[in-house]
């Protein structure tokens, strides 16, 4: 088991493709993650994205989007140790592993939390996502 394994959700009430948006640029991926390289391992579009990650941690991490309700679910997942000097994943002993676990799954809810309030941008559940104004419309 990995030093850092973090499992985080969040309920944002958005459809999938808004919050796809937001993680489809690997700029935003540095913005969002300053720390960690990632690269692509798999582009599920509207469902999510697999990262491999280097840099601070080695491993992988994954944000799955899941259709619920009036918006979406964000699964997150992170699992990983920080890098040896050759690269290679090197396991922490465990009271340090569960330390940065716990700060990897804070950042990681406030993250969930930035784009939940961007992207809703007051929008409650149940609540219909706001009209372009007539004049928007209207071009």
């Amino acid at each position: 088991m990995p030093s850092v394994d973090v499992v985080d959700e969040t309920f944002l009430a958005v459809a999938p493709a808004a919050v796809a948006a937001e993680l489809a640029t690997p700029a935003r991926w540095r913005e969002l993650w300053p720390d960690l390289d990632l690269e692509v391992a798999t582009d599920r579009g509207e469902k999510g994205v697999r990262w491999t990650v280097r840099g601070a941690l080695v491993g992988s991490m994954e944000v799955w989007l899941e259709p619920v309700l009036d918006g979406t679910l964000l699964h997150y997942f992170l699992r990983a140790d920080p890098p040896g000097p050759d690269g290679t994943p090197r396991p922490l002993p465990v009271r340090r592993g569960a330390a940065m676990a716990r700060e990897r799954q804070r950042a990681a809810k406030t993250i969930a939390f930035a784009l939940k309030a961007r992207l809703e941008d007051g929008r409650a559940p149940g609540e219909p996502p706001a009209q372009p104004s007539a004049a928007a419309v209207d071009g």
